[in-house]
């Protein structure tokens, strides 16, 4: 049995979740004639903030196959490699507070963090052979990604439209419900294939929301 079944109903729009920041470098301790002056902050360049943003969410994408690849085969690191990705997720949503604030922050977190649990959650009933919860956590996880789509249109509704957003997610989706059956099933090529298709498609979604926050934040950024 497949991971989850494509989703009915309206088509979603397309690009792709997730955003994320380059956290601000603070100066070195200043030479001892001026000890008691003032530290200085220095704003990031763009390419900095851009980089910054891909090893966020290629970090995302990566703890989540070591996880699908751990939760597969039993393995004793799943537990540690569970915290690993979950943090993944504080640290998207730290990088986010240094422009929306540490609430805004917390709560992509929040979605964040129950987006893994539940993908969890469907990796856990698929390999069960339970079709009545992977039907459900399927359900809910496609919720829970429209839920993001929404919280960083609000964000900065003028450069990350809604539609683009939920079908970002979407593919983002899709890309890891392949990965994950293949996985199960012993498919080990295609899931290769899966993996490298699930980078592709994260990368520019963090370009996406990087360029969108350079653009709603000028003023934080220093040249290119």
């Amino acid at each position: 049995m497949r991971v989850m079944s494509s989703r009915r109903g309206a088509p979603r729009p397309r690009i792709q979740s997730a955003f994320l920041c380059a956290a601000v470098a603070i100066a070195a301790s200043m030479p001892a004639a001026r000890a008691n002056a003032a530290a200085t902050v220095a704003p990031p360049t763009r390419a900095a903030f851009h980089d910054a943003m891909r090893k966020l969410w290629e970090d995302h994408v990566t703890w989540t196959r070591l996880y699908i690849v751990s939760a597969a085969a039993d393995l004793p690191d799943k537990d540690a490699t569970t915290q690993r990705l979950l943090q993944n997720q504080t640290d998207i949503g730290n990088a986010v507070a240094g422009f929306y604030g540490k609430p805004a922050g917390d709560a992509l977190t929040a979605l964040l963090k129950s987006h893994i649990l539940l993908a969890a959650d469907l990796v856990t009933a698929s390999k069960a052979g339970d079709q009545a919860k992977a039907a459900d956590a399927s359900r809910r996880w496609y919720a829970n990604a429209d839920s993001i789509a929404a919280f960083l249109h609000n964000a900065n509704p003028q450069h990350w439209p809604l539609a683009a957003l939920q079908s970002a997610m979407k593919v983002h989706l899709d890309q890891t419900a392949a990965e994950a059956t293949h996985r199960l099933h012993g498919q080990y090529a295609l899931d290769a294939q899966d993996y490298d298709q699930v980078v592709t498609h994260i990368l520019a979604m963090a370009d996406i929301l990087s360029d969108g926050i350079a653009a709603q934040f000028p003023q934080k950024f220093a040249g290119r």
